[in-house]
């Protein structure tokens, strides 16, 4: 009998954990500007300056595109660079030891869509982890999973804005969030990792959403 009560409230607690996780994520869609308005967002243009390291500063522009185009520009003593991004077929990279892009067939590029849009049907499983601080404010703690791979995500408990996710090897940080068209973007981004050789600090000036790029801009 208590075998039978135990494993009672153990399938009561996770669905009750589930169903947590599940209106945290979806709370948080809805006040960034609702699954509709995700969904038909197209195309993003963000424009600001990246930091890398104590004062390596510098213009970046970067263009995303469903499904995953994407394309990084940064200006280097006003001259425009492409050091990342997928066209479609082929990754690239700047490779810094030749100083010259690189191309990738191995490389994945991350979907257009955070990981929590539509994550039921992407096949990840939620589970809320409770409450933690990011700084001085408390967050609702969610973990999603798939296969091997997972991420946490920390939502503020007042606002439901995402303030920061943990992937296997990459911290990053989100704040200064911002009315863009109908939905709401973080315009601060902060990445960190263990190896410290890609932490960056982004800050953006301009967000243009659904913008029709040229034919060839995801060229490179």
């Amino acid at each position: 009998m208590k075998k039978i009560i135990y494993l009672v409230l153990l399938t009561l607690t996770t669905s009750l954990y589930s169903q947590t996780a599940k209106e945290i994520i979806d709370k948080n869609i809805e006040l960034s500007g609702g699954l509709t308005n995700w969904k038909l967002l197209n195309s993003v243009l963000l424009q600001g300056k990246v930091i890398l390291g104590i004062k390596d500063e510098y213009p970046i522009k970067i263009y995303q595109q469903r499904p995953n185009l994407t394309k990084t520009i940064i200006s280097i003593n006003g001259k425009e660079t492409a050091i990342e991004g997928f066209d479609g077929t082929k990754g690239y990279a700047m490779n810094y030891a030749t100083n010259k892009l690189q191309v990738y067939p191995e490389y994945v590029s991350e979907s257009f869509d955070n990981d929590f849009i539509d994550w039921e049907n992407k096949g990840f499983e939620a589970k809320y982890l409770g409450k933690e601080k990011v700084g001085e404010i408390y967050c609702h703690k969610v973990e999603l999973t798939k296969n091997v791979n997972k991420n946490i995500y920390y939502f503020d408990v007042k606002t439901f804005m995402l303030l920061k996710e943990v992937k296997k090897d990459e911290t990053v940080v989100y704040s200064d969030y911002k009315k863009v068209g109908s939905l709401v973007m973080s315009f601060r981004i902060e990445s960190s990792s263990s190896k410290k050789d890609g932490d960056y600090v982004m800050i953006l000036n301009k967000i243009e959403v659904n913008k029709v790029f040229p034919a060839n801009i995801f060229k490179f």
